[in-house]
């Protein structure tokens, strides 16, 4: 299936003009915290495709043009650096792949790179369909079910499962509420005053924060303890194992501490982005019955009544437009941003050192010159044949360039087999059909999303 196509035109010279007004120290934080998203929107239809602003008194420029983003994401590691988001995203990620720059970048992704390359992938689908499949079960017709709280509850079992090997039995649950809590408060620091707080003040919010990282640290190097006693018996290809597996070029292993920060980084990328996404893919598919009737069509096709597996994958073409479709309309991670290092440029202009450099998946996903009627769920717009040529970057939900997420290949197959297995045996009708998102660390519904379930049989209806 076609992802992108070439762009019709060449992007125009980078020119960047002043944004909106700002306050002194604040800049234009207030304005940003109130409506993220508007505020963004605001930037690129009322200034142009490169606007200075001011998160606190930080100088900023934003970019919406896909060739500027394209250029700024591939130059990442050599012009810029990746931005330290605050003090509470420090806290979960500590120094893991995420945050590191450098040799030290470099050597902490050839360690976990290949934890999640395609052929591990294809291990742990098994996994995410059996626990579709497992909540598939439990569901009744007509019950009524919390959308984003079931979807949690999957790919909770799925990253748990394939992360560490097990469910995790009674500590699964604390475990997940906890990091509920950790990216509540990460999401509640990067759009308020939190982010211009100094590390030493412990505000009722960063004590929150604290309490649930002891519970995650606490868990996790549990269990790093015990794989290291099993050592070699333990025979696990989960990822933590490979983690604790890993050697580099000189045969150096990751430390406990560094194992501890890139379990933590996978699990919070694999979990509630992913459960994310499926909220808002069931969301759209309940307003759209074309779309709906079409994977129903696909769904009794490919698989004729049985469970999805890894090589149905490729074959299950509108599923995987719908995941994509839905990651356009409502990318869960909405942000990026880089630091400009001494020297660096975009469009041939140069940036002052120190800048910081965003782009926002939100807006370029929703711009309407690269995506017609852009507010429309249209899977259609991915068909290989459809008319419309997408630029390179205009769609970037796992970001781009070296700094590309590791995790993407993972969350596009998680994503299409978990759909696969709950909507062939379910539709999930949804109410009220209008739902705000509210960004944070990831953009969620503002509110919660009530389904009646409504079981359907293969080749027959819901």
């Amino acid at each position: 299936m076609t992802t992108t196509a070439p762009a019709a035109t060449p992007a125009p010279p980078l020119v960047p003009v002043p944004g909106p007004r700002s306050l002194p120290l604040l800049g234009n934080l207030p304005a940003f915290g109130r409506d993220p998203l508007a505020f963004l929107v605001r930037l690129r239809d009322d200034h142009g495709d490169a606007v200075t602003w001011s998160l606190g008194p930080r100088r900023s420029l934003f970019l919406f043009h896909p060739r500027h983003i394209a250029e700024l994401l591939g130059a990442v590691e050599s012009d810029y650096d990746i931005l330290d988001i605050g003090w509470a995203f420090r806290q979960v990620v500590g120094h893991s792949l995420i945050l590191s720059k450098g040799a030290e970048w470099r050597r902490k992704r050839s360690l976990v790179q290949p934890t999640v390359r395609p052929r591990q992938v294809r291990v742990y689908a098994e996994t995410m369909v059996d626990c579709a499949r497992t909540a598939a079960d439990d569901w009744q017709d007509g019950e009524r079910i919390d959308v984003q709280r079931e979807m949690q509850l999957i790919t909770q079992r799925i990253v748990l499962r394939t992360l560490f090997g097990n469910d995790l039995g009674e500590q699964a649950r604390a475990l997940g509420d906890a990091m509920g809590v950790a990216q509540q408060e990460i999401g509640e620091e990067v759009r308020g005053l939190g982010i211009l707080l100094p590390s030493w003040v412990r505000t009722p919010a960063r004590r929150r924060m604290l309490e649930a990282v002891a519970t995650l640290d606490a868990e996790v190097h549990r269990l790093i303890r015990a794989r290291q006693a099993a050592g070699a018996a333990a025979d696990r290809d989960d990822l933590l194992s490979r983690l604790l597996a890993a050697r580099d070029e000189q045969g150096r292993p990751l430390t406990a501490k560094e194992v501890r920060d890139e379990a933590v980084t996978l699990w919070a990328a694999g979990h509630e982005t992913t459960s994310t996404a499926l909220t808002w893919i069931f969301h759209l598919l309940s307003g759209s019955p074309a779309a709906r009737a079409r994977l129903d069509a696909e769904l009794d096709r490919v698989l004729g009544g049985r469970p999805p597996a890894f090589e149905d994958y490729e074959h299950l073409t509108w599923t995987q437009q719908i995941v994509k479709e839905a990651l356009r309309l409502y990318p869960p991670a909405w942000l990026i941003a880089g630091v400009a290092r001494e020297g660096a440029t975009l469009g041939g202009t140069p940036v002052r050192a120190g800048t910081i450099v965003w782009c926002s998946q939100w807006t370029t996903h929703r711009d309407p010159r690269w995506f017609r009627d852009p507010a429309s769920f249209r899977p259609e717009r991915w068909d290989p044949d459809a008319p419309d040529p997408i630029p390179d970057h205009a769609w970037f939900p796992f970001g781009g360039g070296q700094r590309t997420c590791l995790g993407a290949r993972f969350a596009l197959v998680e994503a299409a087999l978990v759909l696969a297995t709950l909507a062939q045996r379910h539709h999930l009708d949804i109410t009220p059909a209008d739902v705000v998102p509210r960004p944070g660390l990831l953009i969620q519904p503002a509110g919660p999303l009530t389904a009646t379930l409504r079981r359907r049989t293969p080749g027959g209806t819901a």
